[in-house]
Parts: structure tokens; C-alpha cells; sequence
């Protein structure tokens, strides 16, 4: 099963982040291959969402579980699809006056083997890039 693990120092409070990354439906507007996002129900700790991710003739959607904890944590499970595992978290941490240690961890395992073969040779690489769109997407709004 793929894995990706990274951690960034960021000039911005763990609130921010987490906000930014709470904001699912706002994803296609700045993440790369995600075609769509859609929360399908929100309550006081939890979500469920849908996402459309793609490239080039490749299109599946998915579903997340996820529980948070504002503004230190985000825990992402498997819902549905085309996956057979899915587990991710964002941690928070302050550091500093105004800044925040992020930490991102993820767990993909697929169900066709086509798709997990095209994304083994892709998945830190994709990963990385993830984690820099939410970056550069921080910097638009907070800057």
C-alpha cells in the first residue's frame, strides 16, 4: 500500500490551515486533479464528503469520512469507490508567533490494478504537489 508522509513549517497559524483545508468544496479551484468536491453532510465534529479526481481519460470519485478537531487535527477514512483503503491526517501544530508545523500522512490503497499501478509510479510525486497547491493556495488568501 502507497504512502506519503511530509511535514512543513508554514508562516501561517494552525487555524488558518486547517480552515484552508477544511474548505473541501473549494479543492478544484486549486488542487490539482480534483474535478469536484462535495460535502454531503457536516455536523459539529465530522464530515462526509464526495470528490472527482482525474487525468486525462482517468475519472473516479470517491467518498471521505473525516473528523477534525479545530484547529489541531483532520482524520480522512474511506467512504466508497473505487479504493480499497484510504486513511490521511493533517496535525497542526503552532510553532513560533504566527506559524505552524503541518504535518500530512497518507495511506492509498486502489481496487483496480491498472489505477494502482499508474499511481505507484506517481504517488509521492503527486503527494508533494498536493501539499504544495494547499501552500500556494494559503499565500493567495493570507498573504
Amino acid at each position: 500500500m502507497p504512502s506519503h508522509s511530509e511535514t512543513r513549517i508554514l508562516p501561517y497559524t494552525p487555524a488558518q490551515l486547517f480552515d484552508l483545508v477544511m474548505d473541501v468544496e473549494k479543492y478544484p479551484e486549486f488542487l490539482p486533479w480534483c474535478l469536484s468536491a462535495k460535502i454531503i453532510e457536516k455536523q459539529k465534529k465530522t464530515l462526509t464528503a464526495d470528490m472527482t479526481i482525474g487525468y486525462k481519460a482517468l475519472r473516479e470519485t470517491y467518498r471521505s469520512h473525516v473528523t477534525f478537531v479545530r484547529p489541531e487535527k483532520i482524520d480522512v477514512r474511506y467512504g466508497g469507490g473505487p479504493l480499497s483503503h484510504l486513511s490521511n491526517a493533517w496535525v497542526f501544530h503552532a510553532v513560533g508567533s504566527g506559524a505552524c508545523e503541518l504535518t500530512f500522512d497518507v495511506d492509498v490503497d486502489f481496487q483496480s490494478k491498472i489505477l494502482s499501478s499508474i499511481m505507484n509510479m506517481f504517488f509521492d510525486r503527486a503527494f508533494i504537489r498536493m501539499v504544495s497547491a494547499f501552500e500556494q493556495r494559503a499565500a493567495a488568501i493570507y498573504a
